[in-house]
């Protein structure tokens, strides 16, 4: 007698097992490899970034070696604010604590023999433009300006820290002063119907509010303020440029000069561009021959990009920020021009 052994049950619940296992297996496998491209993608990014930074931020002129007695440019180009400017940041704006830290990078760099300051720039915050000259101020190297288009107000204010300034025949310079602009926006909102309920706990708690007109009282009060500071701003140039007090003040209405008038009022020491200042820089630096010119560069962290891109953060200000500059009393030294 034959005897036939039939397929069990567990046998074909096995094969069935394991071909489930094999196609899960395969899924898996196609979904996670484009993950894994990415990630490789990433991390290949991330470490190109590191290799470019790999040994300082410091980038060299195209042609020089990278050792030996040198300049280091710093620039001031735009509106001078406070605080420090990432990678991504407006190039429309000077940010005093990313200036300030190059410029003690520069001082604490022993092939540096000399600073030069790049400026061209409206000015911009009172705070953020001390800031800066105070860092200038204390720098133990020469230092020289030039300035491009405009050095005026707050980016003229941190130029006394210097030497020795050169300036564009053509340069606007000067604009000695401080301003305070307060928003009013009462008529508009009579117009629209909008009423403001503001309770303080002092007449001049809300001094500067954009819900009504200032009072004779008020504007009297802020302008001793504005005062003061610009008292201080002519002080401060008075001794950067080896004037007196009284020799300045009929130049400070807050009025620009060329670059040929702010050299006969002796505001700037010389007319000339760029290289005249390098070469200025590096002579006050005692460097002989043609000098290593080198600008510092913020290298971006993987973190950085991809919080950048994850954000796609516009440059322009946001409605919330917006809002927070108005009714914002502020001193500013800057000008405001054409």
């Amino acid at each position: 007698m034959t005897l036939e052994t039939p397929l069990t049950p567990t046998k074909r619940g096995d094969s069935e097992s394991r071909l489930f296992w094999r196609l899960l297996a395969t899924f898996g496998l196609g979904f996670s490899l484009p993950v894994l491209a990415c990630y490789g993608l990433v991390i290949v990014s991330a470490l190109a970034l590191r290799v470019l930074a790999l040994g300082s931020t410091a980038a060299v002129t195209p042609g020089e070696s990278g050792i030996g007695p040198a300049v280091a440019v710093i620039p001031v180009k735009g509106i001078i604010t406070s605080g420090e400017g990432g990678p991504f940041a407006n190039t429309g704006v000077a940010f005093s604590e990313s200036i300030i830290a190059d410029i003690e990078k520069a001082n604490e760099d022993d092939d540096v023999k000399a600073i030069l300051l790049d400026v061209d720039s409206p000015g911009g915050g009172v705070v953020a433009s001390d800031e800066i000259y105070h860092a200038l101020s204390q720098v133990e190297k020469p230092v020289v300006v030039v300035i491009g288009d405009l050095g005026a107000s707050g980016a003229y204010y941190i130029s006394m820290a210097s030497d020795w300034i050169v300036a564009n025949p053509n340069s606007l310079v000067g604009s000695i002063g401080v301003i305070s602009e307060f928003p009013n926006a009462e008529g508009l909102l009579e117009k629209v119907g909008v009423e403001f309920v503001v309770i303080t706990s002092g007449p001049r708690k809300d001094v500067g509010s954009p819900y009504r007109d200032m009072t004779e009282a008020e504007e009297a009060y802020w302008q001793t303020i504005v005062d003061e500071t610009y008292e201080s701003f002519v002080q401060i140039v008075a001794g950067g440029r080896g004037m007196t007090v009284k020799d300045v003040a009929p130049l400070a209405d807050g009025g620009v000069y060329t670059g040929r008038q702010a050299l006969d009022l002796k505001l700037v020491d010389a007319l000339g561009y760029k290289d005249d200042a390098i070469a200025k820089a590096a002579e006050l630096g005692g460097i002989t021959g043609a000098p290593r010119v080198i600008e510092y560069h913020k290298q971006p962290t993987l973190f950085e990009l991809l919080t950048q891109a994850a954000q796609g953060r516009s440059l322009l200000p946001s409605a919330a920020e917006l809002a927070n500059l108005v009714g914002r009393p502020s001193l500013a030294a800057r000008w405001v021009g054409p």
